[in-house]
């Protein structure tokens, strides 16, 4: 009875493992989508705030409640409602993402594309550079 109870237990583990990598997996498998070209202007923005403790601690909070559920708790793409989107939501932790300016970032933010919503309104300035700081905090 103890060894089908162990081999009931190890396939279960088995089970959780293979659809939490399967999951993790597709995050990443999906297509990027078009080009997201900024605008040189843009790209050239320096931060408006300063890039503190304070900022970051702030960035994580709006990260929390705006960015998470689509982009994951560490920006590799994997959030609850990334499943459902028809391209990835991107790993932000990447060189690529890393690599793109302060102002890039913020312009991104800023203006949205589809499916990733505009955040002109629905957050402020200080508060989209805060995200900005925060998403610094992602690299690898």
């Amino acid at each position: 009875m103890k060894t089908i109870n162990q081999i009931a237990l190890l396939a279960g583990t088995g089970i959780i493992l293979a659809t939490f990598s399967l999951n993790t997996a597709s995050a990443q498998t999906k297509p990027k989508g078009t080009e997201w070209k900024v605008p040189e202007a843009e790209a050239k923005k320096k931060s408006a705030i300063k890039n503190d403790e304070a900022a970051i601690s702030a960035g994580k909070e709006v990260w929390t409640q705006q960015c998470k559920s689509c982009h994951g708790a560490k920006g590799a793409g994997d959030g609850a409602k990334a499943e459902k989107l028809e391209i990835t939501c991107g790993d932000f932790s990447s060189k690529e993402t890393q690599d793109l300016s302060d102002g890039s970032l913020y312009w991104k933010i800023t203006e949205g594309r589809k499916p990733m919503p505009s955040f002109s309104t629905k957050l402020t300035d200080t508060e989209r550079w805060q995200v900005v700081a925060f998403m610094r905090t992602l690299k690898k």
